[in-house]
């Protein structure tokens, strides 16, 4: 998936060598620790890190021998740092290097999906502010409902990924601690204060409590708000799905100079960024269930997540980052039809009216059963496709014994629906966003 929507910033983050970069300053930060108890000489820490060089080739080849990565990893230091590499992870497990470091490269893919997330909000709030007014039909079962406009469905999705951006800054929170506790997770061989050292430097908070891993609830819930950010993102791709349909063409994804849709047709212009969307959708939805999978581990620990989460944590950071740069261009260029959205408003012949001539009849003091079934029966009536809606209860000597001609016409206002936007616009834009902009007065 190597193309202009992929962010090599993702990439990097879980890039073999940035990994190895992490889990050498954890190393070199407990280091440190132990030089200011005085169990190491002062300024070892500093000649490690000079003299060590990160080799991912030479790793590999100790790896293919110990069947062990961290201690592969500590071996090929020894080529570099010679006999003062044996001041490295004294009182440690692997697990302390390995939890502490995923922690840091899980907070690094937040931040950038997070950045992702702001630039998604700021587009969102943009084009729903274009269309404020812009009218369209409400749908509820596919079926029409009452008018709406675009800009408040927008507004709906604005405030849906606002709620993912908080959940995700919450995963961030949670995800963002480490672990340097030992085997078991009791300290026994390192107190406390290394663990709190080595954090405070990585911008962690010591877990408070671990065995010899960090307990994967926490990275469950990472996966699990990643899985409802996709969900999310594929809910507006659907609909986008839905507007573009031949028969309703209401919105439709920019098709660009040379695109083609079909190989076969050439008429076809198809929206296949919003039909890729969906798809990735399933994968990182799926991978949440995997997260969920890796929470019960044997006793203290056992390594059945490590597998899963090399492949899963990876895959849906950098499919989520995708996923938002690729929808937050989609909704950028969306191509909007408002005539086609009036078109098809008008498309029933008034039937969308119905509740506000229903409720309008109440007002009057007509019985609500009544109301009902002569504003139905008309209804039924104007499906059939002969006269519209309008001209049929304008003729109905129930409806017309509360309703004169004006007031019947009244009802059939579509800008009568939005009329509590600003308020809407208020709760979820802030004030600015219902100021209009002032109309110059002439002059003679």
């Amino acid at each position: 998936m190597i193309d202009r929507y992929t962010l090599p910033r993702m990439k990097a983050v879980w890039d073999l060598a940035h990994k190895y970069e992490i889990w050498l300053e954890v190393e070199l930060q407990a280091c440190e620790a132990l030089e200011r108890a005085g169990r190491v000489t002062r300024g070892t820490a500093a000649r490690i890190r000079r003299a060590a060089r990160i080799d991912p080739e030479r790793i590999a080849e100790i790896e293919k021998v110990t069947k062990h990565d961290v201690i592969a990893f500590l071996e090929s230091l020894a080529d570099s740092v010679g006999p003062e590499v044996r001041f490295l992870h004294m009182g440690l497990t692997s697990s302390d290097i390995v939890d502490t470091s995923l922690a840091v490269q899980m907070a690094e893919a937040l931040d950038i999906i997070l950045e992702d997330l702001d630039a998604l909000l700021d587009v969102l709030k943009r084009r729903a502010l274009e269309h404020r007014d812009t009218i369209m039909i409400g749908r509820s079962h596919g079926i029409h409902g009452e008018p709406i406009s675009f800009g408040f469905k927008l507004a709906i999705w604005y405030e849906e990924v606002r709620r993912h951006r908080d959940r995700l800054r919450a995963a961030r929170e949670d995800i963002a601690v480490g672990k340097l506790s030992g085997a078991m997770g009791t300290f026994a061989h390192l107190g406390p204060e290394v663990e709190e050292f080595v954090c405070k430097r990585l911008g962690l908070k010591p877990d408070p409590v671990s065995n010899q891993v960090v307990q994967r609830d926490r990275h469950a819930a990472y996966m699990s708000a990643l899985a409802l950010l996709a969900a999310s993102i594929e809910k507006f791709a659907t609909e986008i799905r839905h507007l573009q349909r031949t028969e309703v063409l209401e919105a439709e994804e920019l098709f660009s100079e040379g695109q083609k849709g079909s190989s076969a047709m050439p008429h076809k212009r198809n929206p296949i960024a919003s039909e890729n969307l969906c798809g990735l959708a399933r994968v990182v939805r799926a991978n949440s269930l995997a997260a969920m999978e890796n929470v019960a581990l044997w006793h203290e620990r056992d390594i059945s997540h490590s597998s899963v989460e090399r492949v899963i944590l990876p895959d849906s950071t950098i499919l989520i980052d995708y996923m938002l740069v690729r929808f937050t261009d989609l909704i950028k260029n969306l191509l909007v039809y408002p005539d086609r959205m009036r078109r098809n408003l008008d498309l029933t012949g008034g039937l969308v009216y119905s509740q506000r001539l229903l409720l309008a009849l109440v007002d009057k003091g007509a019985q609500r059963k009544e109301a009902y079934e002569a504003v139905q029966r008309n209804a039924m009536e104007g499906w059939k496709g002969g006269a519209g809606f309008q001209d049929l209860v304008g003729k109905d000597p129930f409806i017309t014994k509360y309703l004169s001609q004006a007031e019947i016409k009244a009802c059939f206002d579509p800008r009568y629906y939005l009329r509590h936007l600003d308020t809407v616009y208020r709760r979820v834009f802030g004030r600015a966003s219902t100021r209009r902009p002032r109309r110059r007065i002439r002059r003679a």
